[in-house]
């Protein structure tokens, strides 16, 4: 393991630029399709340099454009490119959620058909689950595929689709059984959002930002191959994305900018005393809220490593209700710092910093909401993990 470990270290010296070393701003997140963006061309160049090696899937097959690492490898880069400072290569629901389950659950020609290009940035992928009505209740979902003989005949609406407007192809749940009991009529479909009928609509949120958006479904054909795992067997193969999604949004979504430390907000506030917080109630308060987001990365680590062995289980609930608790604590607590500065929505008697954390404040309100409610996960955690009856 050494010498992998020193042959990550040697490669990432050699091919991880500077500008690519620095907190990243929201414009230059990577997440590539068919129209990227790269406003920084370092960021272009640093993707391009982890894909040749397969490190935007490292523990993905080699046939399928991954590095074939085995989880101790993968955990040995992972080190390798925080000790550096190197920003994420490609953010994608593509990695997160989608290819992991193709892998066990897709056959073999769409395992070669989309897997190289997620690895490659070449597809955006956004999730189609959520819709008016059943929120939670993901089950009831009433978004159908009728079979037409050579093709699915999707009617229906999904909605807090995130970065749908800007991606190329959605995983959808429909309903394509409407007698059978909820769980045991839905199947798992691939739809290109270029496909007639589709439409897609932003929701403006109260940070100001779009993320999620209104999914439309007006007579869209979607063709055989693109289902997958076995009709009306979808439900099984939601269950083990959402834990994909839970491990991956608590460790990328959540806690991915810490480029201001609460201590400097606190030290601005109240003075600093031989360097520390001036005022010991404080120090004290911050020390706790560390301690606790410490804690909740130690799980979230731990959590990938079973991942990465193939173990997703239901450790992904506590991470993800400890990490929305822990971020959404952190936004609390920094806007609560800033004062009257921290009441800024825009304009020029606001620095930019502070605007940045009070609308990350706002933005950490649907923590507690997206990628299954804080709500839903107790459930799970009192049943799954502690045993308690319903």
């Amino acid at each position: 393991m050494s010498d992998f470990r020193q042959l990550a270290r040697d490669w990432i010296a050699a091919n991880l630029p500077a500008s690519i070393r620095i907190a990243m701003p929201e414009e230059e997140i990577p997440w590539g399709g068919r129209k990227p963006t790269y406003p920084n061309p370092d960021t272009k160049a640093w993707l391009d340099a982890m894909i040749a090696q397969g490190w935007t899937a490292p523990t993905w097959p080699s046939a399928y454009g991954g590095a074939g690492l085995d989880a101790a490898q993968a955990m040995i880069l992972q080190e390798e490119l925080q000790r550096a400072g190197a920003r994420p290569a490609l953010f994608s629901f593509g990695l997160w959620m989608l290819g992991p389950v193709l892998l066990e659950y897709g056959t073999d020609e769409q395992k070669a058909r989309f897997l190289p290009s997620i690895v490659r940035a070449e597809t955006r992928w956004c999730q189609g689950y959520s819709e008016p009505g059943a929120g939670s209740d993901l089950a009831s979902l009433r978004t159908r595929a009728e079979d037409k003989g050579d093709h699915w005949l999707v009617n229906g609406q999904k909605i807090w689709t995130s970065y749908a407007d800007k991606a190329d192809w959605i995983f959808a749940l429909v309903r394509t059984d409407m007698d059978a009991p909820k769980h045991l009529g839905i199947s798992f479909l691939l739809i290109d959002l270029q496909t007639p009928g589709v439409s897609v609509r932003p929701i403006e949120l109260i940070s100001g930002s779009s993320p999620f958006c209104e999914t439309f479904f007006d007579d869209v054909k979607v063709p055989k191959e693109n289902m997958v795992g076995p009709l009306n067997g979808g439900w099984t193969i939601a269950k083990k994305l959402l834990q994909y999604e839970r491990q991956n949004v608590s460790a990328v979504g959540f806690g991915g900018d810490r480029s201001v430390r609460i201590e400097d907000l606190a030290k601005r506030a109240v003075g600093e005393v031989d360097g520390r917080i001036a005022d010991g109630a404080l120090r004290a308060r911050i020390a706790r809220h560390n301690l606790y987001e410490r804690a909740v990365d130690v799980t979230t680590r731990r959590t990938q490593i079973a991942a990465d062995s193939g173990d997703v289980g239901v450790l992904t609930s506590v991470v993800k209700y400890a990490s929305a608790k822990a971020h959404q604590a952190r936004g609390e607590l920094a806007v609560e710092l800033l004062g009257l500065d921290g009441l800024g929505w825009s304009g020029d008697n606001f620095d930019a910093g502070d605007l940045n954390e009070t609308r990350k404040w706002l933005r950490s309100k649907g923590n507690s909401i997206e990628g299954g409610t804080s709500e839903i996960n107790l459930n799970v955690i009192s049943k799954r993990v502690l045993g308690l009856p319903d």
